[in-house]
């Protein structure tokens, strides 16, 4: 659990909690982190297991905080890498008030929903079902779906959402916040995220290869900022991003012909960049290969990855 900020004392009727997105891969667990913060802070891609870290975030309303872990998605690992994945996502289990379990609507994968669950066996944390992608279907299609589910687990409550547009985001959160006691602010009330701004920047860097890139290549990627400098005279924030893959061959992909993809990479992440830090910014990047470093204990540890 993450350290209190900020314990003021007795606040009467304020509450304070924490949740945990929970479920299989690319089902829009970050997209409904970001949508109910109304703030981009985990980054989506149409591609599964995007999220690699726990990425905390905190809302803010009158006499309420909700602390939101998004998690990587919960699949069976064949190879370290993808076991600590697997790991990060267990392992908030043991520290939350209430676990949202998000699933597709439109495609409900039962057998590996089914796996998620099994994994979450003996844990007495109330369990709410979002599920989403509402927006892909018509209503009547969704009571079968609803009622597979309800025979799938005893969930606590079982919302309808849309991550995308919002719908029935509203009511998931009161949901969720039914299972969330009185108890200290435990960050400021203008705190959003406690990730460093070092690691949003990778993470938007990390987006761009995904949506632009295809096959192995996204999968194969990690970014590490190498320089983050505020230049006052110039009113600007340079940066330097080193994006690592484990193939020559990725890395000709990742750099394009004459260049263009990586000129395109970077264009896309410096407009995120630019709204996530309110300057204008010079963004660097370099490509380097690290020979299997998914596979490689000491390289994971030293691009961020480490277990439980």
């Amino acid at each position: 659990m993450a350290e209190r900020e900020d314990e003021q004392g007795p606040n009467q009727g304020f509450r304070s909690g924490y949740v945990a997105l929970l479920g299989a891969p690319n089902v829009g667990k970050s997209t409904l982190m970001n949508q109910l913060l109304q703030q981009k802070i985990a980054i989506t891609a149409p591609k599964p297991q995007t999220t690699r870290n726990r990425i905390v975030g905190v809302l803010n309303r009158p006499q309420l905080q909700v602390i939101f872990l998004d998690t990587p998605g919960i699949h069976k690992a064949r190879d370290r890498f993808n076991k600590i994945l697997v790991d990060t996502a267990l392992a908030t289990l043991e520290e939350v008030d209430v676990i949202c379990f998000v699933a597709e609507a439109p495609n409900p994968r039962r057998e590996l929903d089914r796996f998620v669950l099994d994994c979450m066996r003996g844990v007495q944390t109330p369990v709410i079902l979002a599920l989403n992608k509402i927006d892909l279907m018509v209503k009547p299609e969704l009571l079968p779906i609803i009622d597979g589910y309800q025979k799938l687990w005893p969930f606590a409550a079982i919302v309808p959402i849309s991550a995308l547009t919002g719908d029935g985001t509203e009511a998931l959160l009161g949901e969720l916040t039914g299972h969330i006691e009185e108890g200290p602010r435990y960050y400021p009330d203008d705190f959003v995220t406690d990730q460093p701004e070092r690691f949003i920047v990778a993470e938007l860097v990390r987006e761009k290869v995904f949506h632009l890139t295809q096959q192995e290549v996204p999968y194969a990627v990690a970014v590490t900022v190498e320089k983050f400098k505020e230049q006052t005279a110039a009113k600007r924030i340079d940066i330097e991003a080193t994006i690592h893959v484990e193939r020559d061959s990725q890395k000709g992909i990742v750099i394009g012909k004459g260049a263009a993809m990586l000129k395109e990479i970077g264009r896309q992440a410096r407009i995120d960049i630019e709204r996530l830090l309110g300057a204008r910014v010079y963004l660097g990047l370099f490509v380097r290969v690290q020979k299997d470093w998914r596979k490689d204990t000491r390289m994971l540890t030293e691009l961020g990855y480490r277990g439980r």
